[in-house]
């Protein structure tokens, strides 16, 4: 860990990702603190619909008279949250589904690359859309849709280092010595794909961000809580953009850009230290 701190730090891109990843942690985590537990409350809002920024109110107000500054708050947790438990089941699946592609051959691994083939040709948000049509409108909704319609990029990627680290002698010193295939793939696959793994995460954390709010913004979400896809697709519909409030439409779109910039900033650090053979600009 100290020799990976220190290749880190090489990155000024990283660090910068990783402040700002720290920053937004700490406010989704301290949410309740920082905007108040009935700041998401329509019937009690404190302000009047659409208020322009002011002392009172840093960012404005919606078309309720909640605090956007709050409601920003209270929707860093929602997609931090959906962007974490999305990529762990995209990498999850993706993982597995590469390591067994990987390691057996023959018509199991030519039927599995098939499956993530089909998956890989056919778009992304429209399956996702498909899914959370038909599925309940809830967060974890959006969490399976999107878990399960983005993992064929990581399972190619995992496929390929496997067949890699398979390559090497010795895993047939392995072989020999009788181990068996799970032996082999959690013993001497999986901890030498795991860093490809752990950069990843990173960069589908972003897209899972960005698809989350997409979905929101498309009314597909769960209206019961707050996201910032969703304050997107409030305020479209309040006639934010046809009324010029810009202050509505502008702090979520900003913070959804910034957090997915954040992740990418991280993901392509992380990765030029585990694998310097990239050669990622630092």
């Amino acid at each position: 860990m100290a020799r990976f701190w220190r290749e880190y730090r090489r990155h000024p891109g990283g660090l910068w990702g990783l402040a700002g990843l720290i920053l937004i942690g700490l406010t989704a985590l301290f949410a309740p603190a920082l905007a108040g537990t009935d700041s998401q409350s329509v019937t009690s809002a404190p302000g009047g619909a659409l208020e322009a920024p002011s002392g009172e109110f840093p960012l404005g107000t919606d078309q309720f008279g909640r605090s956007v500054l709050a409601l920003l708050v209270w929707g860093a947790r929602v997609s931090l949250t959906v962007g974490l438990l999305a990529a762990f089941l995209c990498v999850a699946i993706g993982t597995v589904v590469g390591i067994l592609a990987g390691h057996f051959r023959g018509w199991y691994s030519t039927v599995l690359m098939r499956v993530t083939d089909w998956f890989l040709v056919m778009p992304t948000l429209v399956l996702a859309i498909a899914l959370a049509t038909v599925m309940d409108r809830s967060l974890w909704t959006v969490i399976i849709a999107i878990g399960v319609t983005t993992w064929p990029t990581t399972a190619r990627l995992v496929r390929a280092q496997t067949l890699a680290v398979e390559s090497r002698p010795y895993i047939e010193r392995a072989r020999a010595l009788g181990g068996g295939h799970g032996h082999i793939m959690t013993r001497h696959v999986l901890p030498n794909v795991m860093p490809l793994v752990l950069a990843q995460t990173t960069l589908v954390i972003s897209s899972a961000i960005l698809t989350e709010a997409t979905l929101a913004f498309l009314g597909l979400g769960d209206p019961t809580i707050t996201s910032w896809g969703g304050m997107l697709q409030d305020a479209r519909e309040a006639g934010a953009v046809s009324s010029g409030d810009w202050w509505y439409l502008a702090p979520p779109g900003i913070a959804i850009a910034l957090v997915a910039l954040a992740f990418t900033l991280c993901g392509r650090a992380i990765e030029s230290v585990l694998n310097p053979k990239l050669g990622v600009a630092r």
